[in-house]
C-alpha cells in the first residue's frame, strides 16, 4: 500500500512552536483523509529548526466508491418537486429512480446515487496545499515581493521548499502534484545549513531519514534529546561532576539544533559565591547551557552547551564565546548579589517595605503594600487553625514580597521566592520565616511539593486565599479556558495545603471575614460563590486523585447546609475529603452496597408516592404504635440507634465510625422491604411505612446524599 512523505522546508520554526506545529500538521492531514473516507494504517509527524515532516502509512491508491440512496418525493408530487428532486440527485429523468413503498407514507421515488472514488494522490494535491495556507501558526509572516498582497502564503518563517512524494515500497514513488505561491512540491530537501547545505533527493520516508542523518540532520526530537542527555552525562562523568536535570531547557535545546554537539565550558571559581539557582538562572536564561555539580551536591564551575554544528577546532572557539559572555553575565549576578546582600544587611526595619505603596498589585484592589497588609491580617487568623507561631508568621507574611525589589530578582523574576529565603537566612532570621518567604508561593502545580512547616503553610495559605478572595470581590474570574491570573491554580494550591496538612477550618467564615477587606462587595455573595469554585476545584483534585466524582457530589450536598447567599453556609475542606474517604470504604462493602441498594429502593417508593401526596408529605416521624410487624419495629429501633450514634461520631469527626453506624442498617432495611408492603391498604399504615422511608432518607443524608451515588 502507497505511503506518503511529506516535508515543509523553511527557516528557523522557533523550538516553542515545533511540538504543536508537528501534532498540528499530522492532524489536519489525517482528519482530511478520513473526511474524505481515506483510511491509513499508521501516521507520525517531526519537527527540527528547519523543517516540519510528515510520514503516513498503509494508505489505499484510490478513494472508495460511494453508494448514497437519496429519498424523494411520493409518487404522483407535482412536477415542481420531481424536477427539484432530480437536480438534486444529479438524474436527468424520474426513470432512473427506484419506486419503494411504506405502509405509512405510500410509494415514493429513490434515487441510487453511486460517486466513484478518486485516485488517492489526487485528493493528496488538493489537501496538502490546502493544510499548508490554513495552518495554525502562533504567529506568521508574509515575505518577498509577494508580501504585498494579503492572499499571499503565510508561515512562521519563509518557506523554501516542499517534498511531497506518494507510492507503495515497491515502486518509485510519484511526487504529489501541486504549487503554492511559486513553490512547487518536489522530492528534494536540503541538509544541514552549514555542514551539507547541497540539495537531496528523496524517495519515502526511510530513505529520507537515513539521506538527512547523512547529511548530519536528526529528524526526531525525542532522539536529539537523548543523543544530548546521554552526551551531557558522559562529559560530565569524565570530569567527576553529575549535570543538574532540566527537562524544560533540555526539551528547548533540542529543537533548537538538529545536529547536536554537546560541549564544556567554565567560569571562574569566584564566581561561586554567587548563589547557585542565581548561576543557573544566568547561564540557562541567556546561553541555554546546563549547570554542573560536585558528588557534594555543590555547584561546579564548569557548564555544557549545545552546539548545531561539529566545529573544525573541536569546538574551542564556540566555547570560548559563551564564556565570555557568561562571565560577563555572573559578574553583573555578582554585583546584584553584592548589592542586595548590603541594603538587607543595613534595612534591618525594612523601612524599604514603603516602597510598595507606590507599586500597584492591581487597580480595583489597591497596592502591592495594601496586599501585604491583608496577608497579614489574614495569616493571623489562620495561625489558629495552623498552629503557626503569630509572631513569625506575621514577619514572614511582612516580608515574604520583599525580595521582589531586589537587584537579582529584577533581573532573573525565576529566582523570586528563592532569593528571599537566602537573603532571609543572610540576616539571621529564623529559619521557618526564612522558608515562608521561598514556599509561600507553593505549590505552583499539581506535582510540585507542599510546605509542611507551619508559618510556610500559614503564609501561603494566606496569599493564596487573599488572590482568590481578591480577585472574586472584582469580578475577575475564570473563564472557560482564560485564567489570567491562575485562580485554578490558587484554590488547588489552598486544597493540597489544607488536606495534605490536616488544617481544619470552616472556609466560608473566612472568606466572608476576608472579603469585608476587599474594595466594595457583597461579601457574603463572594464566599458564596468562591466555596462553589472550591468544590470543583476540590472535585478536579480527588477525581485526579482516583476518587469517584459522584462520592465527592454525595458529601458536598450533605456538608453544605444551604445554598442561599448570605445564610448560615459552611464548607471544611479537609472533613469533605475524610468523609468521601470514608464513604468510599463503605460502599466498597456488602453492606454498604446493600444499603445503598435499599436507599435507592425506599427513595423511588417515596419519590413516586410524594408525587400523590405531596412533597412533605412523609417527612413527620413515624408512629410507633402505628408499627405492625416485626420488621417495620426493627427498622423504627434502628434508624434511631443509627443516628443517634451517627450524629456522635459526626460530632468527634470520626468518619468511620459514623459509616459503621450506617452499615447496620442493612439488615432490617433488607428485612424490611422482604417482609413489609409500604403501599398498604390502610391509609394510616401505609403513611406510617412511608414515613420509615423517609426517616431512612433523612439518616442517612446526614453523612451524605445517597441520591448523588451511582449503582
Amino acid at each position: 500500500m502507497p505511503d506518503l512523505l511529506f516535508e515543509l522546508f523553511s527557516e528557523e520554526i522557533p523550538a516553542r512552536m515545533q511540538r504543536q506545529a508537528a501534532a498540528d500538521l499530522q492532524r489536519l492531514v489525517t482528519n482530511a483523509l478520513v473526511d474524505a473516507g481515506v483510511t491509513y494504517e499508521g501516521a507520525k509527524a517531526f519537527a527540527t529548526p528547519r523543517r516540519l515532516a510528515l510520514n503516513i502509512i498503509g494508505l489505499p491508491a484510490r478513494q472508495p466508491d460511494v453508494k448514497e440512496e437519496r429519498k424523494g418525493p411520493r409518487v404522483g408530487s407535482p412536477e415542481g418537486a420531481i424536477q427539484g428532486f432530480l437536480k438534486a440527485s444529479g438524474l436527468s429523468d424520474i426513470s432512473q429512480a427506484n419506486i419503494e413503498s411504506d405502509p405509512k407514507k405510500g410509494e415514493f421515488y429513490v434515487a441510487v446515487i453511486e460517486k466513484k472514488g478518486r485516485p488517492v494522490i489526487e485528493l493528496l494535491a488538493e489537501i496538502l496545499p490546502a493544510t499548508i495556507r490554513t495552518f495554525p501558526w502562533p504567529k506568521s509572516m508574509r515575505w518577498g515581493a509577494a508580501s504585498v498582497s494579503s492572499s499571499s502564503l503565510r508561515w512562521v518563517r519563509p518557506l523554501r521548499g516542499i517534498v511531497a512524494t506518494f507510492g507503495p515500497e515497491t515502486e518509485e514513488p510519484e511526487v504529489v502534484p501541486f504549487e503554492i505561491d511559486g513553490l512547487k512540491a518536489g522530492n528534494v530537501t536540503y541538509g544541514h545549513r552549514f555542514m551539507a547545505p547541497v540539495g537531496i533527493t528523496v524517495k519515502r520516508f526511510d530513505d529520507y531519514v537515513s539521506k538527512l542523518e547523512a547529511a548530519k540532520v536528526v529528524l526526531d526530537a525525542d532522539r536529539r534529546k537523548e543523543i544530548i542527555r546521554a552526551d551531557a552525562k558522559n562529559l560530565a562523568f569524565a570530569q567527576g561532576l553529575e549535570v543538574i536535570e532540566d527537562e524544560g531547557l533540555l526539551e528547548e535545546v533540542a529543537g533548537l539544533v538538529e545536529w547536536p554537539v554537546v560541549l564544556m565550558g567554565s567560569f571562574e571559581e569566584a564566581f561561586l559565591d554567587v548563589p547557585g539557582e542565581v548561576i543557573r538562572a544566568t547561564i540557562r536564561a541567556n546561553q541555554k547551557c546546563f549547570v554542573l555539580k560536585k558528588a557534594d551536591g555543590n555547584l561546579a564551575n564548569r557548564f555544557l552547551l549545545t552546539a548545531n554544528i561539529e566545529a573544525k577546532d573541536g569546538g574551542k572557539t564556540i566555547i570560548a564565546g559563551n564564556e565570555r559572555v557568561i562571565r560577563a553575565r555572573l559578574s553583573d549576578a555578582k554585583f546584584f548579589w553584592e548589592t542586595d546582600k548590603k541594603v538587607w544587611r543595613e534595612d534591618k526595619e525594612f523601612t524599604r517595605l514603603e516602597r510598595f505603596r507606590n507599586v500597584t498589585f492591581h487597580e480595583k484592589l489597591g497596592s502591592q503594600f495594601d496586599r501585604i497588609e491583608r496577608i497579614r491580617a489574614l495569616a493571623k487568623e489562620l495561625c489558629k487553625v495552623t498552629g503557626a507561631d503569630p509572631d513569625q508568621v506575621d514577619l514572614a507574611a511582612k516580608i515574604c514580597k520583599l525580595d521582589l525589589q531586589t537587584e537579582v530578582v529584577g533581573e532573573f523574576p525565576e529566582v523570586q521566592g528563592f532569593m528571599g529565603r537566602i537573603y532571609a537566612g543572610q540576616i539571621g532570621l529564623p529559619a521557618s520565616v526564612a522558608a515562608a518567604c521561598e514556599e509561600h508561593y507553593k505549590p505552583v502545580g499539581p506535582s510540585d511539593s507542599v510546605p509542611k512547616d507551619p508559618v510556610s503553610v500559614t503564609v501561603a495559605l494566606a496569599d493564596k486565599l487573599d488572590t482568590l478572595v481578591g480577585f472574586w470581590a472584582i469580578d475577575e474570574k475564570p473563564t472557560g479556558s482564560k485564567d489570567p491570573y491562575a485562580l485554578r491554580r490558587a484554590a488547588l494550591g489552598v486544597i493540597r495545603l489544607v488536606v495534605e496538612n490536616g488544617v481544619d477550618f470552616d472556609l466560608v467564615s473566612l472568606l466572608v471575614h476576608h472579603a469585608d477587606r476587599m474594595p466594595a462587595n457583597d461579601a457574603a455573595l463572594t464566599a458564596f460563590e468562591l466555596v462553589a469554585f472550591f468544590d470543583d476545584r476540590l472535585k478536579v483534585n480527588l477525581r485526579d486523585g482516583g476518587v469517584r466524582h459522584d462520592l465527592v457530589d454525595a458529601v458536598l450536598t450533605a456538608t453544605l447546609t444551604s445554598k442561599v447567599p448570605g445564610a448560615a453556609n459552611s464548607r471544611n475542606l479537609l472533613l469533605v475529603v475524610r468523609r468521601v474517604e470514608a464513604l468510599g470504604k463503605l460502599l466498597e462493602t456488602e453492606d454498604g452496597k446493600s444499603l445503598l441498594a435499599g436507599y435507592k429502593r425506599a427513595a423511588n417508593i417515596l419519590r413516586a408516592e410524594e408525587k400523590k401526596d405531596g412533597e412533605d408529605a412523609f417527612e413527620a416521624p413515624a408512629d410507633a404504635a402505628r408499627l405492625v410487624e416485626p420488621s417495620e419495629k426493627a427498622l423504627h429501633a434502628a434508624l434511631h440507634a443509627a443516628e443517634t450514634e451517627a450524629n456522635a461520631a459526626l460530632d468527634k469527626q470520626d468518619y468511620a465510625a459514623a459509616m459503621r453506624a450506617m452499615a447496620k442498617l442493612r439488615a432490617p432495611v433488607d428485612a424490611f422491604f422482604e417482609a413489609v408492603m409500604v403501599n398498604a391498604d390502610d391509609p394510616a399504615i401505609r403513611k406510617n411505612r412511608l414515613a420509615l422511608l423517609a426517616a431512612l432518607r433523612r439518616v442517612t443524608s446526614r453523612i451524605a446524599d445517597f441520591s448523588k451515588i451511582a449503582g
